[in-house]
């Protein structure tokens, strides 16, 4: 009575409410539908928000949420608090809470009340009154209660998917509140429009608490998302998350994959996979993705679920997708291939038997040729996500038959036959693959109790001083953990060089040699990480590689140098979409030993793609699925399979579901800033640079020098295009960055710590906002670089080998090749016969043209106006136009360097628009002009140098070029021919000659060069009229 008169008296109600009405308030607590159930519902929520944030969460579970007569003693609890606190009384709880009588809420629930209580005169005088809902869930639907309640329920779901959607802290809160039920309850549901947000919800749930997955068995609620997977009018999207849900609900989880199969989730995926093959348009990539994702977890690790896959032709639906334009639909096939490879994995074992019931099943041996042959053709991908895949698929393939690949490496090891240098390539070639892995097998390593015996690219040699370890001797995960012999390993399935099989074996001989082949080049590749787990996959079978560094003590950072120190690099793929993220990857020691020594060091995975506007966004994954398993081999009670190399493209895709999925996320209104601040830079220099009159270049128009102490002398050079920042690089393979405004070097850095070739190339990738550096060897190996004018922050952002297909004979590639800003191709060439088109968004190999001659390309340009056109230029002094865009993409040919016929040095495109003119130097020092669509002969030639010409360089803009000689000279010309300037390297004050010219440069957007030499000295000129404005 107390209590309804203090409201009455202090509501805005209070005249024409009697406070005796109060004790006549109709209705039930249990219906809604009453004024009495309303306000208990009303006032539920109420209480239940101001306990969620006032009290600890695991306080308000436990009196909240664990106990309904616990929660309703409370909630009336803090009713009192509130009432005898207007009194001047102290109300006392075990445990003691925190004060809430002046918790904004309770505003809220003041005013709902009064908006209720106003209908109850009219209740109360006539009963046949109906009551009117109160407006209260409709304005606040915080409160997630309303959740069961059908008129509030869609706008309540939507909301909540929106607060989800925020971040893993969001999710966090709203299950610490206590939503999971609610939601699992609604999945009973079959409302139509509730099925996108509850699918939305879900994702957002399982993607920070996996645990769920057996709750939503156990309630049946997989069917739910498989009927929507397989609903046609929901969006691709939206059936990517289901595909994901249920991903979820099988990942490790028997009963999840059991019950999945009994509802025909396996036949679902297919049918789409095989639906979006058979469709022109093109499928969303995210659906591609997990449809894979969600088949390899269906059938990991289950080899019922494999039988139906296999019979259902799954290889055969799956190895398309390795075509697919986006990296992480072809690494998510990768996967779901690679958990096929367990079928008949007991009876692949070596020693258990059972060969027979394999090979009476002809279906699965056909599908176990097809996998492997698809994971063979993409073993040098360019994205390392798809390669790491294809290692840990053959990983597990060289699990489950390793005996018969150990008698196929070991006879082709055998130290009294040279079958390594002619056997193994001729049989990787027998199926026409070729060229799918490198010709350089080496640096393998093998030694035993006979004449030790060290095979280097090809080449036998019996002295070599690395011959300190074995290579068959018994591997961490070989059949027993005692160390075999070379020749107790040989004698057990080879005689006289002859492979012997006491039992038929599952594979013939030349896929098997295909197989060994792949692993070598994962070995050797370009990426840390990669080569890691390649050489983890050769000592699988009993092959043990050891590359010698060509770093020494004496090659160490001289005092003063920026690269005294590189931190280990990291990789990544090329990020195409809006989400992707870095991961954590293993980095094992060099040389496997029995077992290794140390655990595996942390290495960063950070995302890039998107060519001409790349942003960064950094995710690290804490997963313990790193892709590498743990190094120390051996231990007691861990079954050997467990140890092997271990998927990353689940948990890496995973992460895009934590990212917020409703929102844009556009440029920072910074980058946009600075972007339009670059363009605008070069535009009006592009402007000056097309009109300038260059007046002289020559020794007195130097600006800056720099020692850049390299060993060996500068191979290449850079000119950033926004900051007075030159890049440089040496045979070594060492980079480094140099400020030439303030004569101060930025860093210093290794691109790789087993450098053979030297530098061939630098470029800049997406120069307009932070750019990355393209780093190719003369190997063909791409390295591309972030942060690397930070000293020791630069990242591997990713790498890969541009150039597959070696000629015959062919010991050096001497790698050629040149970046396309506008449609992002990488072209690449050397000592082979063909061009190589790759598509650094894609990460993929898109075209391998034809040279269309039988000569080697030792010069490549590619057009920075039209795009998807490049010229070439040969070492018989013949010149090539192509473009991509016509059929033939060979445009026309001719022969300009016909004097002397030298290899030509260097080609470029003429400033402007023209699409034919070209300018190409070969060695013999002559400089030619050509406008080759019009016209085959050179409309002029310039005599620039005899028989010494080094280098080349065409200004983009600016109608300069510039040769160096190997006599220590450089001129520049306009293109007409004139002379402008002749630039002499001068004798030191030590009286010492300065070397050769080894790299000229122009800055893109300005009239500066910068030029290289033998003797390691970097010099940048500029020209009269640049240094006066």
């Amino acid at each position: 009575m107390v209590t309804s008169s203090r409201f009455c008296t202090r509501s805005l109600l209070h005249e024409s409410l009697d406070c005796l009405l109060i004790d006549k308030i109709p209705g039930r607590q249990n219906d809604r539908k009453t004024l009495l159930g309303e306000l208990n519902w009303i006032f539920t929520a109420v209480t239940d928000t101001i306990a969620w944030n006032v009290l600890p969460h695991e306080l308000f579970r436990r009196l909240f949420r664990q106990d309904l007569l616990v929660a309703s003693l409370f909630r009336n609890f803090l009713l009192a608090e509130r009432i005898m606190r207007s009194a001047n009384c102290s109300p006392v709880s075990y445990p003691m809470l925190p004060p809430t009588h002046q918790h904004h809420m309770w505003d809220a629930w003041d005013m709902a009340a009064e908006i209720c209580l106003s209908q109850l005169p009219a209740l109360v005088e006539d009963h046949n009154a109906e009551f009117q809902p109160s407006p209260f869930f409709t304005e606040q639907l915080t409160a997630f209660e309303v959740l069961l309640s059908q008129c509030h329920r869609f706008r309540a779901l939507v909301l909540l998917g929106r607060f989800l959607d925020m971040g893993p802290w969001a999710v966090d809160l709203a299950l610490s509140v206590g939503i999971f039920p609610y939601v699992l309850k609604l999945l009973q549901t079959t409302t139509p429009e509730l099925r996108q947000i509850l699918v939305f919800i879900w994702t957002k749930i399982l993607a920070l608490d996996k645990s769920c997955q057996v709750d939503l068995v156990k309630d049946g609620g997989h069917v739910y998302f498989i009927r929507f997977l397989n609903s046609v009018e929901a969006y691709p999207e939206q059936r990517a998350m289901a595909a994901f849900v249920l991903a979820v609900i099988v990942d490790g989880h028997r009963r999840g994959q059991e019950a999945c199969i009994e509802a025909g989730l396996i036949h679902v995926c297919l049918k789409h996979l095989h639906g979006s093959m058979q469709n022109d348009a093109q499928t969303e990539p995210l659906f591609l993705q997990w449809l894979c994702l969600c088949l390899g977890k269906l059938w990991e690790d289950f080899t019922e679920a494999q039988i139906i896959g296999l019979q259902a032709d799954a290889p055969s639906i799956c190895a398309p997708l390795l075509s697919e334009p986006q990296p992480e639909v072809r690494a998510s096939a990768v996967f779901a291939l690679a958990t096929l490879l367990d079928v008949g994995f007991d009876s692949f074992r070596d020693g258990v038997g059972g060969d027979e019931e394999c090979d009476d099943d002809e279906k699965s041996r056909a599908e176990i040729v097809v996998i492997i042959k698809s994971l063979l053709n993409i073993v040098s991908d360019g994205s390392p996500l798809v390669r790491a895949e294809v290692a840990v698929a053959l990983a597990r393939f060289a699990f489950g038959h390793k005996q018969h690949l150990k008698s196929i490496a070991a006879a082709y090891w055998k130290p009294q036959s040279n079958s390594l240098l002619n056997s193994l390539p001729l049989l990787a070639n027998i199926n026409g693959s070729g060229n799918i892995v490198s010709s350089h097998v080496g640096p393998l390593i093998r030694v035993g109790n006979d004449n030790s015996a060290v095979v280097r690219d090809g080449r036998v040699s019996t002295s070599s001083p690395l011959a300190t370890a074995g290579v068959m001797h018994g591997s961490p995960m070989s059949d027993d953990s005692s160390q075999h012999s070379d020749s107790g390993i040989l004698n057990d399935g080879i005689s006289n060089g002859v492979i012997r099989h006491s039992r038929s074996k599952p594979l013939d001989n030349a896929m098997y040699s295909q197989c060994v082949l792949a692993m070598c080049t994962l070995a050797k590749d370009p990426s840390p990480r990669i080569a890691t787990l390649g050489r983890r996959v050769l000592s699988i079978i009993g092959i043990e590689q050891v590359t010698k560094s060509v770093k020494s003590a004496g090659s160490s950072a001289r005092p003063g140098d920026p690269a005294t120190s590189s931190p280990t690099p990291s990789f990544a793929g090329l990020a195409r979409s809006s989400s992707w993220f870095d991961m954590n990857g293993g980095h094992l020691p060099l040389t496997f030993r029995t077992p290794p020594v140390s655990p595996p060091r942390q290495s960063l995975l950070t995302g890039m793609r998107r060519v001409c506007s790349l942003e960064f966004r950094p995710h690290l994954m804490n997963s313990p699925d790193s892709g590498l398993a743990d190094p120390h081999l051996g231990s007691s009670g861990v079954s050997e399979r467990s140890l092997l190399p271990q998927s990353t493209i689940y948990n890496f895709s995973c992460g895009h579901f934590s990212k917020p999925l409703l929102t844009a996320s556009d440029d920072s209104e910074e980058l946009l800033t600075r972007r339009e601040e670059r363009e605008r830079f070069a535009l009006e220099h592009i402007v000056k640079c097309q009109h300038s009159s260059v007046s002289k270049l020559n020794n007195n128009s130097q600006i800056a020098s720099w020692d850049t102490r390299f060993e060996t002398g500068t191979r290449t050079a850079l000119l950033q295009p926004f900051s007075p920042i030159v890049i440089a690089a040496d045979e070594n393979e060492r980079i480094r960055v140099w400020n030439y405004e303030e004569a101060t070097p930025l860093n210093g850095f290794d691109n790789h710590d087993f450098p053979e070739k030297g530098i061939s190339k630098l470029c800049l990738l997406n120069e307009l906002d932070n750019s990355l550096l393209l780093v190719a060897s003369c190997d063909g190996n791409i390295r591309i670089w972030k942060d690397y004018t930070v000293r020791g922050k630069q990242k591997l952002v990713t790498a890969f080998s541009s150039i597959q297909g070696h000629k015959p004979g062919v010991r050096s590639l001497s790698a050629v090749l040149d970046w396309q800003q506008q449609s992002g191709y990488l072209y690449a060439s050397g000592e082979i016969s063909s061009i190589m088109l790759w598509d650094l968004d894609k990460e993929q190999l898109v075209n391998s043209i034809p040279s269309s001659s039988d000569c080697s390309v030792s010069a490549l340009a590619s057009s920075q106006v039209h795009a998807g056109q490049f010229a070439a230029g040969f070492v018989d002094g013949s010149v090539r136009l192509y473009d991509i865009r016509i059929p033939d993409m060979l445009v026309c040919a001719t022969r300009p360097h016909t004097q002397q016929v030298e290899r030509v040095v260097g080609i470029g495109f003429q400033p402007g628009l023209d699409q034919g003119k070209i300018v190409s130097a070969s060695q013999a020092g002559d400089i030619q002009f050509l406008d080759i669509r019009n016209q085959r002969d050179t409309y002029l030639t310039i005599d620039a140098h005899r028989g010494s010409l080094t280098a080349l360089a065409v200004h983009r803009h600016a109608p300069i070029i510039a040769s160096g000689s190997a006599k220590q000279l450089i001129k520049v010309f306009s293109l007409e021919g004139e002379q402008l300037g002749i630039i002499r390297y001068q004798h030191t004050f030590m009286a010492q000659k300065i070397g050769s010219v080894s790299c000229l440069t122009f800055h893109p957007y300005q009239v500066l060069l910068a030029a290289g030499a033998a003797d390691a000295c970097v010099s940048i000129y500029a020209d009269d009229n640049s240094q006066a404005r």
